[in-house]
């Protein structure tokens, strides 16, 4: 994928079909690079394994865990379950604008298929040191019953609300910056909050910086990660369970400016993506 459907690849599309089972196999972007070649993903990374570059990732579907690894049960804590589900893509098509369509298949252990999902990546230039990409996700229940979405933070671990569109970034020599608007920094100002924006600014290859912004008049809360690895997604059940009856269907977008180096102006930055249409 390349800014505008032209010039250098910028972010490469794998179907994760060789992804161990216990880390939920699924379709994600990874190398995803700045304008100047900085890879800004990461791919099952020692500390966890199940996290996977860009893409869609959720703990717990009425029980499935599409979002790898262990589960977190009220009784026992984080354990390793036989519960973990598939995402399987047949890949994106090109389209006008710089729009990918993928459809994605998300199919729990021996229970047949739960969701299916209509997944759009668009790639935009923004100026000669960044440009942006949305992630968009149609999710549709079509396992013919009720179903609800959950988090550890709904099975009873404080914090961990973390479920959704996820941007996993790469360890460098120090933790990464986090910033946001009105002056607000840190793990602990942005983690939970409903920002605008938010911003990673790390130097892991060199230095770069990733915005991210929520489009479409949804504002999840902002699940931050820093000091223990750097990632950043909008939760989908920060707190209650999200009902998804049958048929039903939910939509959510990430916008992600994608910088060279650290911009001394991160709100005339902010302003230029969420001005995007």
């Amino acid at each position: 994928m390349a800014p505008g459907g032209a010039g250098a690849a910028v972010a490469v599309w794998n179907d994760g079909a060789g992804v161990e089972p216990r880390l939920s196999p699924r379709p994600y972007l990874h190398p995803v690079r700045t304008r100047a070649g900085v890879v800004v993903t990461e791919v099952v990374p020692e500390d966890h394994r199940h996290h996977l570059g860009v893409g869609v990732a959720v703990p717990d579907v009425s029980g499935t865990s599409f979002w790898g690894g262990r589960t977190f049960t009220p009784d026992r804590g984080s354990v390793m379950l036989d519960n973990h589900g598939r995402q399987s893509s047949r890949g994106p098509v090109a389209g006008p604008g710089g729009v990918w369509v993928e459809e994605v298949s998300w199919t729990g252990p021996g229970r047949g298929e739960l969701l299916r999902e209509e997944r759009r990546w668009r790639v935009r230039g923004l100026d000669g040191s960044a440009w942006v990409l949305d992630l968009e996700c149609t999710l549709r229940n079509t396992g013919g019953r009720d179903l609800s979405i959950g988090s550890p933070a709904t099975n009873g671990r404080p914090g961990a609300g973390y479920g959704g569109l996820f941007w996993r970034a790469p360890i460098g020599p120090s933790a990464p910056r986090v910033l946001g608007p009105e002056g607000v920094r840190g793990e602990e100002g942005l983690h939970g909050s409903r920002a605008g924006w938010l911003a990673l600014e790390g130097d892991a290859g060199g230095p770069w910086t990733l915005l991210f912004h929520q489009p479409g008049g949804h504002t999840d809360p902002w699940f931050v990660r820093a000091r223990e690895y750097p990632g950043v997604g909008p939760a989908l059940a920060w707190e209650e369970r999200l009902p998804l009856p049958a048929g039903g269907e939910l939509t959510r977008c990430l916008r992600t400016a994608v910088v060279d180096g650290h911009p001394g102006d991160l709100d005339a930055l902010a302003a230029a993506v969420v001005a995007l249409p």
